[in-house]
C-alpha cells in the first residue's frame, strides 16, 4: 500500500478523551478513532482515504495535529492560529 499522508498527533491530545472523539466525529474517511479507554487511535489502513479536508487540524491547539504530504517533499499541513 502506497500512502500518500503521514498524519502526526500530539501525544497530549491524543490522551485526550474527548478530543479523541472529536477528531472520530469530524474525520470524513474514519482516520481516528476513540478507543474504548478514551484515548486516539489512528486506523492506518484509512490514511490514504484522506480528502486533505483539514477538519481535524481544528481539533487542539494549533500544532497539535499535522499532516505531512509524503508526496509534496513533505510538505506540512498544521494549523497555524
Amino acid at each position: 500500500m502506497a500512502l500518500f499522508i503521514a498524519v502526526d498527533v500530539d501525544p497530549a491530545l491524543a490522551r485526550d478523551a474527548a478530543a479523541a472523539r472529536k477528531l472520530a466525529e469530524v474525520c470524513p474517511v474514519d482516520i481516528f478513532k476513540a478507543s474504548p479507554a478514551g484515548a486516539l487511535e489512528i486506523v492506518e489502513k484509512n490514511l490514504d482515504e484522506c480528502t486533505l479536508c483539514e477538519l481535524c487540524l481544528a481539533v487542539g491547539k494549533p500544532g497539535q495535529v499535522k499532516i505531512r504530504k509524503l508526496y509534496d517533499g513533505g510538505a506540512l499541513l498544521e494549523r497555524h492560529a
